[in-house]
């Protein structure tokens, strides 16, 4: 003779999943200190620029970005950092291309000196350009005191974000796929449009934003060749320093808010293009 049991509910209650939004203590420290961290180094100087920016007044704001002398210098900052963006685009991809994929003479000593930039101060690297494309060059190139001499400063400084972030992704690569297209009849232009530059996308436009920002932002390289001549080759941060030095801060930090400004809009638009190339691909 069996005895029928009710069966226990505490054995037959399953444990109910942990939300996917639930945070652990531990996840929620790490938060704390992230933010808190990132708020320190950059959105509360970033809002105290903002704030000092229009500290005087929009009036103040307004004169300072309808100056000819500061707005020439913006404009030539902006448009010589596009034009040296899209080059590195271009010429950072095919270096990246060349030192992951073929093999030659030198290669090791060639992935030193693309980080040069990196490791140079920016004043000695605008002395390195001086002497070489300045008055006394050996090359017979003087483009000193020119919108030349701002552009090539500019390609110095900025070489190495488009090959940096655009190698390991390259190097990590499937290329059985490549191979399985080629396989299939596909030519090496139709791979390279349809596999290859769809994987890479993420990383040109990480790596052209990485080289905006630092083109906008340049400074010790251009102090020497580009001669700061007003409304021709001064650049925004010089701009800047001229104010800070003159005592006018609110003038000073307009321009500085204005270039945010512009390099917060090429990001998105850059994040934008990545999206649409994502969803093509």
């Amino acid at each position: 003779m069996t005895i029928a049991t009710e069966p226990n509910p505490a054995s037959t209650r399953t444990r109910r999943p942990r939300p996917p939004t639930a945070m652990t203590r531990s996840s929620a420290l790490g938060l704390a200190l992230a933010l808190s961290w990132f708020s320190l180094l950059v959105l509360i100087p970033l809002a105290l620029v903002v704030i000092q920016s229009v500290d005087g007044g929009w009036q103040t704001f307004r004169d300072t970005l309808t100056n000819p002398q500061t707005a020439a210098a913006l404009r030539l900052t902006v448009t010589q950092a596009i034009y040296v963006t899209l080059i590195n685009v271009v010429m950072g991809s095919l270096i990246a291309w060349v030192l992951v994929r073929d093999a030659f003479p030198g290669k090791r000593l060639l992935e030193v000196v693309i980080d040069i930039p990196f490791a140079l101060p920016t004043i000695v690297a605008g002395l390195v350009l001086l002497s070489l494309y300045g008055p006394s060059s050996p090359l017979g190139v003087n483009v000193a005191n020119t919108e030349r001499s701002v552009f090539l400063a500019l390609l110095f400084v900025t070489l190495p974000f488009v090959v940096r972030t655009v190698q390991p992704v390259l190097m990590e690569l499937d290329r059985d796929v490549e191979e399985a297209a080629a396989s299939l009849g596909a030519s090496r232009a139709t791979t390279l449009r349809r596999i290859v530059l769809p994987a890479l996308t993420p990383a040109i436009t990480a790596g052209a934003a990485l080289s905006f920002a630092r083109g906008i932002s340049e400074y010790g390289s251009l102090v020497l060749l580009s001669g700061n001549l007003p409304s021709q080759t001064e650049v925004a941060s010089v701009r800047v320093l001229t104010y800070i030095e003159n005592g006018d801060d609110a003038a000073a930090a307009s321009v500085a808010v204005i270039l945010l400004v512009v390099a917060l809009l090429v990001i998105m638009l850059l994040q934008l293009l990545n999206r649409v190339a994502a969803s093509r691909g």
